[in-house]
């Protein structure tokens, strides 16, 4: 078995490893292939692994100069996805953007284009699927309580939610009827 000489001593011996810079960029870049993330999530992220303040800068005021990070189009997109898919309300959307570290001005700009008539109709079209499968008896306390319920949860106004439910009970009672 052959065994390799050590280093010549004369010569220097490079660890070409790459920076704790460079390692934080890569770790940022790998977090925003898999969703878009926001600067504060990534800040977080950043220094759960133990990189120095001053290097998470750095790196995070590259990423979004380079228009890789933007809290903004973040919020609009999250807005968005989570009205269209989870029939978020307004107040659970605003919970949800300060829990991933968003401003309150840019989440009060994301959340301006849904007015109140937008939600309660967002509000009516999931009673109204939820509704559908639901037995109606005589007594529909149950069913209103569980709808209201479920509104309150997705961030809906609890008088609107009511209002809301009790409308489209009785127009699905009048469906069935027919």
């Amino acid at each position: 078995m052959k065994s390799c000489p050590p280093p010549s001593t004369s010569e220097p011996v490079e660890l070409a490893g790459p920076t704790r810079e460079e390692q934080a960029k890569t770790l940022c870049l790998r977090l925003l292939t898999a969703r878009a993330r926001t600067r504060a999530e990534l800040a977080g992220q950043l220094a759960k692994r133990g990189y120095p303040d001053d290097v998470s800068d750095r790196v995070l005021d590259r990423l979004t100069t380079a228009g890789l990070i933007d809290d903004s189009d973040f919020a609009e997109q999250w807005v968005r996805s989570r009205r269209e898919h989870a029939g978020k309300g307004r107040k659970a959307l605003a919970a949800e953007l300060r829990t991933k570290g968003v401003d309150d001005d840019v989440i009060a700009a994301a959340l301006e284009g849904i007015d109140a008539a937008a939600e309660r109709d967002r509000a009516e079209q999931l009673v109204h699927a939820k509704l559908r499968r639901e037995t109606l008896g005589d007594d529909d306390v149950k069913v209103t309580r569980r709808l209201v319920g479920m509104l309150a949860r997705r961030g809906y106004h609890p008088s609107m939610a009511y209002d809301v439910v009790s409308t489209e009970l009785a127009a699905e009672r009048e469906r069935r009827r027919v």
